[in-house]
């Protein structure tokens, strides 16, 4: 049986930026996938299950710091990374207390990936998965 690579979910509302996440995500091993809304994540979020999710503050409809503390999200348990554009340091403050990381954009592949690997460990889990 093949090694299980970690899912990493990517929510960002920016095409070009969630494509550029994911990319970095599957160059280092990990398994991604990207979803314009956090809406949209949350209507399979019981079935993904992902290591990690990586979302922008700044989403149409819910924001990412709402998607955080979503009753979906506490009870999945999951790990979030918040990251943003925003110099508001409110935002920043907010985002730190709530989420697993935070990064501010632009932000470098190896930013991203040091965060994800602390935060949802390597990308092959170990034993059966």
């Amino acid at each position: 049986m093949p090694p299980y690579r970690k899912l990493i979910a990517v929510i960002e509302y920016d095409e070009s930026v969630r494509k550029s996440l994911q990319r970095h995500l599957r160059a280092a091993v990990y398994r991604s996938e990207g979803f314009s809304s956090a809406d949209n994540f949350l209507s399979i979020a019981d079935t993904c299950r992902p290591a990690c999710v990586v979302s922008d503050v700044n989403l149409c409809g819910m924001s990412g710091i709402e998607f955080a503390l979503h009753p979906a999200v506490t009870r999945l348990d999951l790990q979030i990374v918040l990251i943003t554009a925003s110099l508001d340091p409110l935002v920043e403050c907010e985002a730190r207390k709530i989420a697993a990381g935070f990064l501010r954009k632009p932000i470098s592949g190896q930013s991203l990936l040091d965060i994800v690997v602390d935060t949802a460990g390597p990308p092959i889990a170990d034993g059966d998965q």
